[in-house]
This record gives C-alpha cells, sequence and structure tokens, in this order.
C-alpha cells in the first residue's frame, strides 16, 4: 500500500510532467481550478489549486475533501503512483471504477487531454 508521501510524491510528478507538456496537454493543464484528490485506501485528502499548469497542494487531512472542489479525484495510493508512474492507463482505471473523477462537462472535456 503506497503511503501518504508516496501519494504526495506522484502528485508532484503528475504536477511537474503538466507544466512540461506542450500543444493541447499544457492548454488542458493551463485550467485554474481548485481541486481535491482523496486517497480511499489511506482516508487521507490532498487539496489545492491547478493554476499555471501545476497542481500546488496547499492541505494534506484525514477523511473525505472538506470542501467541494471544482476538480474532485478518489482512487487508492496504489493507483495513483501506477497512474503517474505510467504502470495503468486512466480510462482503463476509470472505467474499471477504480479512479472517480467528478468535475463541470466543460472541464471534463478540458481535461480529457490530459488523461
Amino acid at each position: 500500500m503506497a503511503t501518504i508521501e508516496e501519494c504526495r510524491t506522484a502528485l508532484e510528478k503528475l504536477s511537474d510532467a503538466m507544466q512540461g507538456a506542450e500543444g493541447d496537454v499544457r492548454a488542458a493543464a493551463a485550467l485554474d481550478r481548485s481541486v481535491s484528490c482523496h486517497i480511499t485506501d489511506l482516508d487521507v485528502s490532498f487539496a489545492g489549486r491547478l493554476t499555471g499548469g501545476r497542481i500546488e497542494v496547499r492541505d494534506t487531512y484525514p477523511g473525505p475533501p472538506r470542501e467541494k472542489a471544482q476538480i474532485r479525484l478518489a482512487m487508492a495510493g496504489d493507483d495513483l503512483v501506477a497512474l503517474v508512474d505510467g504502470q495503468i492507463h486512466f480510462a482503463k482505471a476509470w472505467g474499471a471504477g477504480r479512479v472517480r473523477l467528478e468535475a463541470t462537462l466543460f472541464d471534463l472535456f478540458r481535461l480529457r487531454k490530459l488523461l
């Protein structure tokens, strides 16, 4: 099972990859939205902001997200690490119910370029 630090590192790695992206992926990452990621098996949430092409994690706290972020993710820690490392594909994990993503329809269309 992934640790809280491994999950934080995975989010930082994802953020670095998004900032270094080009073209459509860079445009999709240019959203300015609140973000939360609930790690279900650890029952911990990361909350922050997608801004400037990066995910800035501002808070980490026990339990589900305290506020409803504009972009909400939920998954097991191992799945987060595997997604960021390229070991599993987002669409397959989402289709299998291993990853939950909630956002407005507009944001989902923009985010699909990242996934």
